[in-house]
């Protein structure tokens, strides 16, 4: 995955998709711990993928977005991981999928 590790790319995949979100929102979406995911956003931001803006309201609270730099990033090994999702689902029957969809849909649903 372009040489993140899976909760790397899982929270620049994220922020691709959704825009900046704050550590809290991050940790959820990938279900890590917040301790866990300062480290990861920690690294992240050493290789210049993502920056952290404080929120104007709480000093506690900071939101990490993608750098243009992650932007890039995730723009070139997006598609292959799509691809290799694609492939690895391709055993699976259409009814087979449309179920494994409802199910991850439902797990979503119930991390907040």
């Amino acid at each position: 995955m372009g040489g993140l590790t899976p909760t790397q790319f899982a929270v620049v995949e994220a922020l691709y998709h959704l825009g900046p979100l704050s550590q809290c929102q991050l940790a959820a979406r990938v279900f890590k711990s917040s301790g866990n995911m300062t480290l990861v956003v920690d690294n992240l931001e050493k290789l210049g993928l993502v920056s952290r803006q404080p929120d104007a309201n709480d000093r506690r609270v900071s939101f990490v977005g993608l750098t243009p730099l992650g932007k890039q990033t995730v723009s070139i090994i997006f598609p292959q991981h799509a691809a290799f999702v694609t492939e690895l689902f391709s055993v699976l029957t259409q009814d087979e999928q449309r179920t494994l969809g409802e199910i991850l849909r439902k797990l979503g649903k119930q991390e907040g």
